[in-house]
């Protein structure tokens, strides 16, 4: 049945296509957009249980919740959690991975590289997952999501401890804390090799930041960017800080940096580094660097050629020259994921051989001392322990220097898994036959889960970059507790848009953190009133006009403005963001991208393949 609201849209363009304008029920559309959990029946006990539990991912986190005070999350809480479980933590070595924006792609990029030197990985990541809660934990050598069957007979297995757990915390432990225990459970089961973990929120009170510094391989530090504020204390240094809490005592185990910071920003790093006696290496330091040549296209899939050069000389010495490696991931700042994940592999490979000071320590040690490698099978040599000294729970080995190597970790193995990282809902393009399955035949249509300002302003600089002359219509849905204005304001200024729809979807399979479409527009409105950049909405009388007189289909004028609408339907929002497409831009490249948070790329995701 046509929206009254957009019925002369319907007769003006019913020429315009062969498909009547109507949003129908049928399997191929999308209105079905919701998630479904039929694929996966195994795993209904398991997602019922989770859904009992609180979820900050719903309603929202508390006011400095992630930040080291009083208010913070209790992490006693999870050691008990843990302690219930036997401490699965320990059973493998880790890389913790913290920051505003990228940890999730630097967290991929180095489980392939490891996976492709052999490793066996457990990787685990707080982003929101797209089609099934498995991307969140995956095993193994070919880095595959957790089966629903292994999930379902280790959830049966601990599920009277769990819930002898939440009993005694009174209902307190959270989705996000059994998820975490969940994925550590596995991954000391399957015996990984290294474990990469990502953080949920901050790091100092991050369910995940229970790695001891005896099971830490390194700590990273990605990006620091203005997003959970009134969680993490409400500024940047703030959010620094709750983020440095992941950096754990003594040498070797490195702090490697993404970047590149604000100086007052890096130095908060640098001091608790210091104070910790952890090496650093920054991937966005002097003696690095990361380009980007070109996008090109291999099998009708887009990739950026580029190159990595590091050379570190302090602490480390770190070298490695990648020339014209093809990244699927598009973006700068991924080709910065990209790096920093390179300085990781690197610090494992030489991690805890340099000769270290006694001096660095505040007891009396050899003159050379290393930190060997948590798994004694890489390194089958007798451990003396400091176990019992203040602050320092590592087990060391007095040795002459370069008696032992790191992590086997080669350039191959290096390139290879930069090269065959892709993630869904990151700069995605997808298939011809995908979007005729949206019902949006011959529609180029991209997927991107930017939701903040500096995402917003990736994501604008990566679609200026592969499609330079492409004019735009953007399909945006956000969670409340986001930036609306900046985000506007990122797009607005930079892309070449022919028309916005803000339009809904659930988050986490929830309204509560839903921001209404009226709402995103009247944010949209006031941000280009700002800019200075006319606009049509339905403020305006030329908005009311539009649709009688067609002013949007005369292709050849440059100078038509941009059309922000409020549509509460997404299947109504891409059908007509698609008609006003391809009246506006005629023989030009278009683009109908769809952003403003992982949850409406996986709306649409499922509704291509639940």
């Amino acid at each position: 049945m046509k929206n009254s609201k957009w019925s002369h849209f319907f007769d003006v363009f019913q020429d315009v296509s062969s498909e009547r304008l109507e949003v129908v029920d049928h399997k191929r559309t999308l209105l079905g957009f919701k998630r479904s959990f039929s694929a996966e029946p195994e795993l209904m006990d398991f997602l019922n249980y989770l859904d009992n539990l609180k979820n900050y991912e719903k309603s929202g986190v508390p006011k400095d919740a992630g930040t080291d005070s009083s208010h913070g999350f209790d992490m006693g809480r999870m050691n008990r959690l843990m302690d219930r479980l036997g401490n699965p933590q320990t059973g493998f070595k880790a890389v913790h991975v913290a920051g505003t924006k990228g940890k999730g792609s630097t967290s991929a990029f180095l489980a392939n590289i490891l996976q492709r030197e052999g490793y066996a990985v457990g990787c685990y990541t707080s982003s929101p997952h797209v089609q099934t809660i498995r991307e969140r934990i995956s095993l193994g050598k070919l880095g595959e999501p957790v089966s629903a069957k292994a999930l379902n007979c280790l959830f049966h297995r601990i599920k009277p401890i769990l819930d002898e757990a939440v009993a005694l915390e009174k209902g307190h432990l959270s989705h996000f804390e059994i998820l975490t225990a969940m994925a550590f459970k596995l991954f000391a089961q399957e015996n990984v090799d290294l474990g990469v973990i990502e953080a949920g929120l901050g790091g100092a009170r991050d369910a995940t930041n229970i790695i001891s510094s005896s099971g830490l391989a390194a700590s990273v530090i990605t990006t620091i960017g203005a997003e959970h504020l009134a969680a993490l204390g409400g500024s940047l240094e703030s959010i620094a800080m709750a983020k440095s809490g992941i950096i754990k005592h003594g040498c070797p185990v490195s702090l490697v940096l993404g970047g590149p910071f604000l100086p007052h920003i890096e130095q908060i790093f640098l001091d608790k580094a210091s104070s910790m006696c952890s090496p650093v290496v920054s991937a966005s330091g002097p003696g690095n660097r990361s380009v980007v040549k070109g996008v090109s296209k291999s099998n009708g899939k887009p990739f950026q050629s580029c190159d990595i050069v590091i050379q570190v000389e302090r602490d480390f010495k770190l070298r490695i020259e990648l020339f014209d490696m093809k990244l699927q991931m598009l973006g700068i700042h991924q080709l910065q994921n990209a790096a920093t994940a390179t300085c990781v592999a690197l610090c494992l490979r030489e991690q805890g051989f340099p000769p270290i000071m006694t001096s660095s320590f505040p007891f009396s040690c050899p003159l050379f001392v290393a930190l060997i490698p948590f798994q004694t099978t890489h390194h089958p040599l007798f451990l003396h322990s400091f176990s019992n000294h203040k602050n320092y729970d590592f087990p060391y080995l007095a040795l002459q220097p370069n008696t032992l190597k790191g992590w086997r970790i080669s350039d191959e193995s290096i390139r290879a898994g930069l090269e065959h990282t892709y993630l869904l809902g990151r700069s995605q393009f997808l298939t011809s036959t995908e979007a005729e399955t949206l019902g949006l035949p011959g529609a180029t249509i991209m997927l991107d889960g930017a939701h903040t300002k500096d995402s917003a302003k990736a994501l604008v600089d990566t679609i200026k970059m592969s499609s330079p002359e492409a004019r735009l219509v953007l399909i945006v849905a956000m969670a409340s507790d986001k930036d609306h204005m900046a985000f506007a304001r990122e797009f607005l200024s930079g892309g070449q848009l022919e028309a916005v729809f803000l339009t809904e979807v659930n988050i986490a399979g929830a309204k509560s953190r839903t921001t209404s479409a009226s709402m995103l527009r009247e944010c949209w409105i006031q941000a280009s009133e700002e800019l200075d950049i006319e606009t049509l909405h339905d403020g305006t009388e030329e908005y009311q006009k539009l649709f009688g007189n067609q002013l949007f289909c005369s292709e050849g004028n440059s100078n038509h403005k941009t059309i922000l609408a409020a549509e509460s339907s997404l299947p109504v929002s891409l059908r007509l963001g698609n008609q006003i497409l391809r009246a506006r831009t005629g023989d030009q490249t278009g683009i109908i991208v769809i952003t403003g948070s992982l949850h409406i790329v996986s709306t649409v995701l499922s509704s291509l393949h639940g």
